[in-house]
C-alpha cells in the first residue's frame, strides 16, 4: 500500500475586497431605503423594521474584518446587492474552473511537476457551478492532465474530504498523484440583505497536490491519518437547485441562498469537532502537545479558539491555531487550507500539525500530518 504526502498547495485570490465599512454602508442604505418604504407597515406592526449593521458588530460577531470578491461594485450597490458575474460562451473556460485551475498551477510549481505528471482532478467546493459537465473534467482538460476527474461536495469539509479521497486513491495505487482544487465563489449564495450574515462569506481558490510518497518533493508533508464524520442536522442550509423551477413561486425565497442557525450550530458543531480531533489522535497515540498547529476551519474566531482550547487543553495563541478569516473571510472548504498555505513554512522533519474543516451537513474532515 503507497502512503500519500501533500506535496504542495496552491492559492487564487481575487483582487477585490470588501471592508467591513463598505459592506456596512451599503447594507444600512439599504435598510434605511426599506423601512422608509415600509414605514405604514412597520407602524402597524405588520412588519418588523430592518436592522442595522455596523463594523463593531461584524467583528465582534465573527472576527472578519474584510473579504476578497470576484465581483464588487454589485454588491456594494444597494439596488443590487449581489455579484454580478456575466455568463460565458460554451467555448469558453468556466469561472469556478479557471479559478481552480490557477491554484492549481501555483501547487504544480510549486512541487516542480509538470501537468502530465497528475494521474486525477477532484474539483471538491461547496457550490458547483454546473450539474455537468463535471468542472473537474474541465479543469483537467485546460490543465492538461491525465487521467479522471470528478467533483464533489461536502460543504465547507469538502477540501478535507477531498484529501482523504485523495489518499485513499493513492493508498489503492489507483493514482499516484492527485490534484485536489477549492474554487469558492461563496458571494453568489450570501443574502447581504440579512444583518446577521451579509458579512460572512469570501470567495477564492484553493488546490493541493496529494502524491505517493514515493515521489514525495523536498518540503512534503506525511498524511499521517485521516478522520470524516457527518451528522445531518438542517441547521446550515441552501435549498438552491436544478428542481426550484419546479416550484417557481418559491424560487426567490431566503431558503434559496444561504440561511443558518448560528447559535445551535455553534452550540453543537465545537463539541463534536473537538471531540473527533481528541479521539483521531488518542488513537494515533499523538499527545495534543505534539501538535505544532492546528489550521482549522475559517468561519468564526471565537469557534475556533473554544475549539483549539478544548484540543489543546488550554487556550491558545494564533501562531497555533493561525487566523486568516479577519482577511479572507469564510470562505467554506478553502478556508483551512489557505491557513495551511500561508503557515508552514516553519516547519522541521517530525513537526506534527493537523488540518480541519468543519460545517453544513453537519460534516467535519481531520487531517494528520508531518513534516518529512
Amino acid at each position: 500500500m503507497s502512503k500519500a504526502v501533500i506535496s504542495s498547495t496552491g492559492l487564487w485570490t481575487p483582487k477585490n475586497s470588501i471592508s467591513n465599512d463598505e459592506l456596512v454602508a451599503s447594507y444600512n442604505q439599504w435598510a434605511n431605503n426599506w423601512n422608509q418604504t415600509h414605514q405604514a407597515k412597520i407602524d402597524a406592526g405588520d412588519a418588523l423594521p430592518k436592522p442595522m449593521s455596523s463594523s463593531e458588530f461584524i467583528e465582534k460577531a465573527s472576527g472578519i474584518k474584510s473579504r476578497f470578491v470576484v465581483s464588487k461594485e454589485p454588491i456594494l450597490d444597494p439596488d443590487i446587492m449581489a455579484p454580478r458575474i456575466p455568463e460565458r460562451a460554451d467555448s469558453e473556460i468556466s469561472l469556478l474552473a479557471e479559478m481552480a485551475v490557477a491554484a492549481a498551477k501555483q501547487a504544480l510549481a510549486t512541487a516542480g511537476r509538470a501537468a502530465k505528471d497528475v494521474d486525477a482532478v477532484l474539483v471538491a467546493c461547496s457550490n458547483l457551478q454546473r450539474a455537468y459537465p463535471a468542472i473537474s473534467i474541465e479543469v483537467q482538460d485546460a490543465l492538461g492532465t491525465s487521467g479522471f476527474g470528478f467533483d464533489m461536495n461536502v460543504a465547507c469539509s469538502s477540501a478535507t474530504f477531498g484529501i482523504s479521497t485523495a489518499a485513499s486513491m493513492i493508498h489503492s495505487g489507483q493514482a499516484r498523484s492527485v490534484l485536489v482544487c477549492s474554487p469558492e465563489i461563496c458571494s453568489g449564495h450570501l443574502n447581504f440583505r440579512d444583518r446577521d450574515s451579509h458579512f460572512i462569506f469570501g470567495d477564492v481558490a484553493t488546490a493541493v497536490l496529494v502524491e505517493a510518497q514515493s515521489m514525495a518533493p523536498d518540503g512534503a508533508f506525511d498524511i499521517v491519518d485521516a478522520v470524516l464524520k457527518t451528522q445531518f442536522s438542517n441547521n446550515i442550509r441552501n435549498n438552491f437547485g436544478f428542481l426550484n423551477r419546479a416550484a417557481p413561486e418559491e424560487v426567490g425565497a431566503d431558503d434559496k441562498l444561504f440561511v443558518q442557525e448560528g447559535r445551535k450550530v455553534f452550540r453543537e458543531v465545537v463539541p463534536l469537532v473537538a471531540a473527533m480531533i481528541r479521539e483521531q489522535l488518542d488513537g494515533q497515540g499523538i499527545a495534543p502537545s505534539a501538535i505544532k498547529r492546528l489550521w482549522l476551519h475559517q468561519a468564526n474566531l471565537s469557534m475556533n479558539n473554544l475549539i483549539a482550547k478544548k484540543v489543546m487543553g488550554e487556550s491558545v495563541s494564533t501562531e497555533i491555531a493561525p487566523v486568516i478569516l479577519d482577511e479572507y473571510a469564510n470562505t467554506s472548504s478553502a478556508g483551512s487550507i489557505i491557513a495551511f498555505h500561508k503557515s508552514h513554512a516553519d516547519f522541521t522533519t517530525g513537526d506534527k500539525g493537523l488540518i480541519c474543516s468543519f460545517g453544513a451537513g453537519y460534516s467535519a474532515g481531520s487531517i494528520v500530518v508531518e513534516k518529512r
